[in-house]
């Protein structure tokens, strides 16, 4: 029987941060390397305190995920960090990246559900390079551009410190 990971993603930790710190208006993390993450913040008047990123940090280190290392930065980093451009996803994606007992079988099914025109399965995990490897069991040929928003979708729903791969495999198409 597989191990089930319980996953801290990019959306559910903004949300804990910025519950944490209502004052902080502005919040962005983006995983920077493997387990490694950047918190970039800014309060309504476009400023972050060095104490404001002290407590940050150091509320992210103790309290959010024991695998990655959390580091916080002015929000206005944000451009010069080349850190992509946020894009809406589907609510079934974002209610599924906002769940306290996500793991691999709730990414599965959200991406199944999202795709239904194959099987995405778990391959294995590479815990050197932080890379999860998955695998599509496409009954169709899939466009580049299906790829791209399937890729999109699982990296609002995989852990934080973490890349992932999927391998499109086309059946007989």
């Amino acid at each position: 029987m597989k191990e089930v990971i319980l996953v801290g993603t990019r959306l559910l930790s903004e949300q804990l941060v910025k519950t944490r710190f209502p004052h902080l208006r502005y919040i962005r993390i983006h995983t920077s390397d493997k387990y490694k993450a950047t918190i970039y913040a800014w309060t309504e008047d476009l400023q972050l305190t060095k104490q404001d990123a002290l407590h940050v940090e150091k509320y992210a280190n103790a309290y959010l995920y024991p695998y990655v290392v959390f580091q916080v930065k002015s929000y206005c980093a944000v451009r010069a960090d080349k850190v992509p451009l946020l894009q809406e996803v589907p609510v079934d994606i974002v209610q599924t990246a906002l769940r306290t007992n996500l793991n691999q079988y709730g990414i599965l099914a959200a991406i199944n559900r999202q795709f239904p025109y194959g099987r995405l399965r778990f391959k294995h995990y590479d815990v050197i390079n932080s890379m999860i490897h998955f695998d599509f069991d496409a009954l169709k040929r899939m466009g580049e551009h299906e790829k791209e928003i399937m890729l999109r979708f699982l990296h609002e729903m995989i852990p934080l410190g973490c890349f992932c791969e999927v391998r499109f495999l086309d059946e007989d198409v």
